[in-house]
């Protein structure tokens, strides 16, 4: 992509992992205000939804498929799909090699490192020098359209990695361009709509590995955050749990279903629902005893796209709560600070006078 960021080289956390430490090193180290304690209460912690998506294909049970992930989306912002009708052996070995590509020596990994100013390839997305790092090494690259692809990252992944990684990712595709058209039903809005809201789209990809720490109690995994974009496919490709995301203030562990995808929607589907269907602060947490992997896709809308609060679903009773932007912009902003909470949303909220009266208040 043509966009530029500051990115930062620092040490792989893999390598710093097989020194076997018995403590973290300082740069990893979070403040108290920001340790990855879990919520305490004396409530079972609910669960997030899961939608069945051969439901939604099916003409008897669509409706009430499409009422649950309204809900779903509106107060979780996160699901987990099931029969999703991807073959069970491709994922099997696109997380087999998937964790291979993490067993590769670090020269030939190396060979896949982010370029100066890149959040493309294989290390930490860091943008200052005093920034606390995360524990965990990541590969991030753009996978569709075929001519955004780094000439040096996908085509020399490893075979048989790559090949099972294509189809893949052309399933998951797939997959992504049917729940928008489904997201856009549940909502109401046109169809047509939502496919202009995203353009052709873009698809990215990244790889998250979290070796063990020896202080996971330290330290973070993955910042908390939301997506910047439209929506996330995770596939775990191991058992470890770790990812966590806030509900009702409390942060509740996510437990993935056999052969089920976690997906989430991004700051951009906020946008364009009007803040109807939410994107969900999540984070990473890591343990002293085992590694764990996951692989995210995202799709998101086109570059050349403006983004705003759909048409149809603006009305005098309900204006439009976000100010309109292009996406090239809303990434140079998300992606210019460390990733904290929804804080860069935040700047495109259109507050009402009521708001701003409430504000003043506080001042």
């Amino acid at each position: 992509m043509e966009t530029t960021y500051v990115n930062l080289e620092v040490p792989f956390v893999q390598e710093i992992a097989k020194e076997g430490l018995t403590k973290v090193p300082e740069r990893f180290v979070r403040p108290l205000h920001q340790r990855p304690i879990l919520s305490i209460t004396n409530d079972p912690l609910p669960e997030i939804p899961v939608i069945d998506f051969s439901k939604l294909l099916s003409k008897d049970f669509k409706e009430l498929e499409l009422e649950k992930l309204d809900y779903a989306c509106k107060e979780w912002g996160f699901f987990q799909l099931i029969n999703h009708g991807v073959n069970t052996s491709l994922v099997e070995n696109v997380k087999t090699n998937a964790l291979e590509f993490f067993k590769l020596p670090l020269e030939e990994k190396k060979k896949f490192k982010q370029n100066e100013g890149d959040v493309e390839g294989y290390g930490q997305v860091v943008v200052s020098e005093d920034q606390i790092l995360e524990w965990a090494d990541m590969f991030f690259m753009y996978t569709f359209p075929q001519n955004s692809r780094n000439p040096h990252l996908f085509p020399n992944i490893p075979l048989p990695f790559r090949d099972y990684l294509e189809t893949y990712l052309a399933e998951v595709k797939e997959i992504s361009k049917h729940m928008l058209d489904f997201v856009a039903n549940a909502i109401g809005m046109e169809n047509k709509e939502m496919k202009e809201l995203f353009g052709e789209g873009v698809q990215a990809m990244r790889m998250n590995y979290y070796p063990p720490c020896p202080e996971p109690e330290l330290v973070i995994g993955l910042n908390p955050h939301s997506d910047a974009g439209g929506l996330t496919i995770l596939l775990h490709c191991n058992d470890v749990e770790g990812l966590h995301l806030r509900n009702d203030g409390l942060w509740i562990p996510i437990k993935p279903l056999p052969n089920a995808f976690t997906i989430n929607v991004g700051d951009m589907i906020e946008i364009m629902t009007n803040g109807i269907y939410r994107s969900i602060e999540h984070r990473t947490v890591v343990n002293s005893e085992k590694d764990r992997l996951s692989l995210a896709t995202f799709y998101n809308p086109s570059m050349e796209v403006i983004i705003g609060p759909a048409s149809s679903l603006v009305t005098p009773k309900a204006p439009a709560r976000y100010k309109t932007i292009s996406v090239p912009d809303y990434y140079k902003g998300y992606l210019s600070k460390e990733l904290r909470g929804k804080s860069h949303l935040d700047h495109m909220r259109i507050h009402t006078e009521n708001e701003k009266n409430l504000e003043s208040l506080k001042i």
